[in-house]
């Protein structure tokens, strides 16, 4: 038994370096801080053609089941990806569309939308992201406003979805909504008659979309999930892009935390490196101890997620990861900006966009006092 286990977990370590390898090498070959600089702020957010190459390579099918076309491994190996592109601050929505779109529309109860769709997720021709937060610092996501009226042959969509991430070049937006009384996920493409599309910038280039559906008429056939199954669905979705975005918490620490370093050996003052300094040591230890933190609870987290006995262990799991790389990025990150001294506040130098980067990631899903709220309430209610 034990030389199974050990067998296996060589195995893993293999196949993960190997996954590791192939992000450093699609980074390097012009994914990289200089894409991003070009495609901050434009209406486009990303590039498709990037976006078909991450398909090509696999990851976009990373945690879609094999008999629909994707590789069927787990968040070990999409949280290596995340992590990497974050290194290179590369925008396309990983995340928003191959963790929770795809994760909730595979755990739906729809076997025809998962035959037509995720086979085409996989091979990066379609991009359907999830619409579900409404209000500012909403959490509790089984219970939408946006209201979703049967009528025959369907449903007649109306209200409101804000925040959504990817939702500059997203096709299909996953709509929760309430209907008959109970929570339902809906697959609205974006042509769909009454949907409006509007984007808001965000501190790091990026955009926010919000859509708005007067009277949207989506057909029976498009109903991903209805009832438990759809909130069971969606929160997993949440639980799972939060970890996920922690991974890319952490590779933006990671890379920050580099550039500082180097900048600290090259930077002369007083006829010596100011990395000699012993104060400017010190910090720099102090950031490293945070990295490894969060990295070694990263590596610990996405492996256990996966095989969480049930719903309340999987939102303490994420909780805890999202709060404790939410943190430790955004300190990494300031303080990143503090070693550069003046030349870190300008826009010339790439330690600020990997703070902005960490800025919006922290707040995205839950904020760390948030999560450490709800890690505190699960725990509690476990402990009876």
């Amino acid at each position: 038994m034990t030389e199974r286990l050990a067998s296996r977990s060589a195995a893993d370590g293999a196949h993960r370096t190997l996954l590791a390898d192939s992000v450093t090498a699609f980074t390097g070959r012009g994914a990289d801080i200089a894409r991003a600089r070009r495609l901050r702020g434009s209406s486009e957010e990303y590039d498709r053609a990037a976006w078909r190459r991450m398909a090509e390579l696999g990851w976009l099918g990373i945690l879609v089941p094999d008999t629909h076309g994707g590789l069927g491994l787990g968040l070990p190996e999409m949280g290596i990806v995340a992590r990497g592109l974050a290194r290179a601050l590369a925008p396309e929505p990983l995340v928003a569309s191959a963790v929770m779109a795809t994760t909730a529309l595979a755990g739906g109860g729809s076997e025809a939308l998962k035959r037509e769709h995720l086979p085409r997720l996989v091979a990066g021709e379609t991009v359907p992201v999830l619409a579900w937060q409404e209000t500012a610092g909403a959490w509790d996501a089984a219970s939408p406003a946006l209201q979703a009226r049967p009528l025959e042959g369907g449903y007649r969509l109306t209200g409101v979805k804000r925040f959504i991430a990817g939702a500059a070049q997203a096709d299909v937006f996953l709509v929760s909504a309430l209907a008959d009384a109970s929570p339902a996920l809906f697959w609205v493409a974006r042509d769909t008659a009454g949907v409006r599309l509007e984007l808001e910038p965000l501190a790091d280039g990026r955009q926010f979309g919000t859509l708005t559906l007067t009277d949207a008429l989506v057909s029976r056939e498009r109903v991903v999930a209805r009832g438990r199954q759809a909130a069971d669905a969606l929160a997993r979705a949440l639980d799972y892009g939060a970890a996920v975005a922690s991974a890319e918490l952490c590779g933006v620490a990671e890379r920050a935390l580099e550039i500082s370093l180097d900048y600290l050996r090259t930077r002369v003052q007083f006829g010596k490196p100011i990395g000699s300094f012993q104060a400017l040591q010190h910090r720099g230890v102090d950031l490293y101890i945070q990295k490894e933190l969060a990295g070694a609870v990263l590596d610990q987290v996405l492996e256990a997620l996966g095989e969480a006995p049930d719903a309340a262990s999987r939102a303490a799991l994420a909780s805890r990861l999202k709060a404790r790389c939410s943190d430790a990025a955004l300190r990494v990150t300031r303080e990143s900006i503090q070693l550069h001294g003046a030349i870190g506040f300008t826009d010339d130098c790439d330690i600020g966009l990997y703070l902005k980067r960490a800025l919006v990631l922290a707040g995205w899903l839950g904020s760390a006092t948030q999560h450490r709220r709800r890690y505190v309430a699960l725990s509690s209610e476990n402990g009876k």
